[in-house]
């Protein structure tokens, strides 16, 4: 395959939103693949299996939540997933909020990795960020409290 035809299709990936193409012309092929966001795996350690079933954690997970949540002023912004927590866009980066900063509806929050996909988390309510309930690179669940904004 010719330089001009690899150079080209660099050029159309980086200048697209996919992130990966693969060429074959006969018995020749170029494959290219643009990596995205990478956050590192080691910082995320998972929770060790207990041996309690799992209605026993369904019905202690609630009032345990509840508790610090009940005593907050302000709107909860809980997850709309499972996964992980992350502040920010990358470990360098400075967090999307703060405590004491204001948010508009639709403001990013935060990112949930699920599944090596990043989704980015926005506000539902406009106000202050009062709290930050969860810390970087935690393990979240669906519905858990992530924000207090008020």
């Amino acid at each position: 395959m010719d330089i001009r035809k690899i150079k080209k299709l660099i050029e159309l990936l980086e200048s697209s939103s996919l992130t990966e193409l693969e060429i074959i012309e006969g018995e020749e092929s170029v494959k290219l693949s643009r990596q995205t966001q990478v956050m590192p795996a080691n910082t995320v350690t998972a929770p060790a299996p207990t041996a309690t079933p799992p209605i026993a954690l369904t019905e202690s997970k609630p009032q345990a939540e509840s508790a610090p949540i009940a005593n907050e002023e302000g709107n909860v912004q809980r997850s709309p997933m499972v996964g992980t927590f992350y502040n920010a866009s990358s470990p360098e980066a400075e967090p999307y909020v703060k405590v004491g900063q204001k948010v508009k509806a639709g403001d990013t929050l935060c990112i949930v990795e699920a599944m090596k996909m990043f989704n980015q988390i926005e506000s539902e309510f406009e106000g202050t960020v009062t709290k930050v309930l969860v810390e970087n690179g935690q393990p979240i669940e669906f519905d858990e409290p992530l924000f207090v904004i008020s």
